[in-house]
């Protein structure tokens, strides 16, 4: 697997940022000395300086890195080595660019590629890394998607990205999941509870089981998930809506996150007591199978 593309531009885009507020310039000045020391005075603007500090472009040319570094002063070959590096990186493509039909941009899959640890909470829906084919198809399809081609090319992007918990160095996944989400497993759907206990198994998976009874609780909005990476990449949380997806990068929106989330997971069950649960429920739609 390549280094994410996502990730690396990310942190060239939080480098450029440093650089220029370490200037003390605005974009405008920044695009107004790059027109003149690019040699392209229709090349640059200060909406373009802002994009790239975003992360916001189609292919980023390492000319305009260079030209950038000389702007902020860098003169440290490394670091000048390293930031082009990260350019030509960032170029690249994930696997998921051939699923941009059905994944966008691709730029959750892209960052969850590189993960060190993913901690996750999901109040409605079993986790997507978790998911059986079966499972993913009934979900899709609930969504009235258009076509059973496009339903096939969402399984097949969800199945690509499960790869990432089963290679040589998976990342630490810790999912809880609410009980109402496991009750909505349906008897044709049982075997995606007996994945769940398969996959407890893995020594780099803890799954713990939210109960009903706990009452309202902190992540009652709804679910998130919290990426950290190694060094020096900061934790980032994903927010999923119907209508976007939002990445929340400030340290206090981090630190909340990540206290909500020791929150749920001490309210939930213990992974122990987790996975009876899960055999228990699934013994039910075993004898609802069985009776039907």
């Amino acid at each position: 697997m390549i280094s994410s593309p996502t990730l690396r531009r990310r942190r060239l885009s939080r480098r450029l940022r440093e650089l220029r507020d370490r200037k003390g310039w605005t974009a405008k000045q920044v695009a107004n000395e790059a027109k003149k020391r690019s040699g392209r005075p229709r090349g640059w603007s200060d909406s373009k300086v802002i994009r790239l500090e975003r992360g916001e472009w189609k292919r980023l040319r390492v000319d305009d890195v260079r030209v950038l570094l000389d702007i902020y002063d860098v003169t440290d070959p490394e670091e000048i080595a390293a930031c082009e590096h990260l350019a030509k990186e960032a170029n690249q493509k994930g696997w998921w660019a051939t699923f941009d039909d059905v994944l966008g941009s691709g730029q959750f899959v892209g960052l969850e590629a590189e993960a060190s640890r993913i901690r996750t909470y999901q109040p409605a829906a079993v986790p997507g890394l978790l998911q059986t084919e079966d499972y993913v198809r009934a979900v899709i399809r609930s969504d009235a998607v258009d076509g059973e081609t496009e339903v096939e090319r969402r399984v097949a992007a969800r199945m690509l990205r499960q790869q990432l918990l089963t290679r040589s160095t998976p990342p630490a996944y810790h999912a809880v999941i609410d009980e109402g989400a496991l009750l909505r497993v349906t008897s044709q759907l049982r075997g995606q509870l007996q994945h769940l206990l398969d996959m407890g198994m893995r020594d780099n998976l803890d799954i713990q089981v939210l109960p009903i009874d706990r009452g309202p609780h902190a992540a009652m909005t709804g679910q998130f998930v919290v990426m950290d990476f190694p060094p020096p990449d900061p934790p980032i949380v994903y927010l999923e809506t119907l209508s976007e997806e939002i990445y929340l990068e400030k340290d206090a929106d981090i630190q909340r996150y990540q206290q909500i989330y020791d929150f749920v997971r001490t309210e939930a069950l213990p992974v122990d007591e987790s996975r009876k649960l899960i055999q228990n429920l699934l013994i039910s739609r075993n004898q609802d199978a069985t009776n039907a």
